[in-house]
């Protein structure tokens, strides 16, 4: 394919900027919670904001959850400082079961994990190298023999 902007907006080049509801659930301290929450898919715009939290010597995987998870209206839920705890220490952070959610959640409505059609590599004969059903039993290999001499 040869890229131009059309081809890349038919053959999904861009991400929507349009937030896909879900639900999630998480457990902390033994007690399960469910919620539904709006999730922008990782895009440009998420490496950029992932790269000013490092630069600003903040938390990368908090500045990913508060870009991408999002009210109705697309605006964040949530800041770095919400997330990490430093907004409210009384408060204090996320719990790690509702951060796993979230990231989940993001990693999911992102398509990460999921191998994508045809994604297998061909070989010059064409045959699938992800693939091992076709291979053959493992080839045995011989022991060397001893260079000890024996007694």
């Amino acid at each position: 394919m040869k890229i131009t902007l059309e081809n890349l907006a038919a053959n999904g080049g861009f991400v929507s900027r349009k937030a896909v509801e879900k639900e999630i659930s998480w457990e902390n301290e033994g007690q399960e919670f469910k919620g539904t929450v709006n999730v922008l898919a990782l895009s440009y715009a998420t490496a950029k904001s992932d790269i000013i939290s490092v630069r600003a010597k903040g938390d990368p995987l908090a500045a990913r959850i508060a870009y991408c998870i999002v009210d109705d209206d697309g605006q964040p839920v949530f800041t770095e400082g919400d997330i990490t705890g430093e907004a409210n220490p009384d408060r204090g952070p996320l719990s790690a079961g509702l951060t796993n959610a979230l990231l989940a959640v993001i990693g999911d409505v992102s398509g990460l994990g999921k191998p994508r059609a045809g994604s297998a590599k061909k070989t010059s004969a064409g045959t699938s190298s992800s693939s091992t059903a076709s291979a053959g039993a493992r080839s045995k290999k011989r022991k060397s023999a001893s260079r000890t001499p024996s007694s």
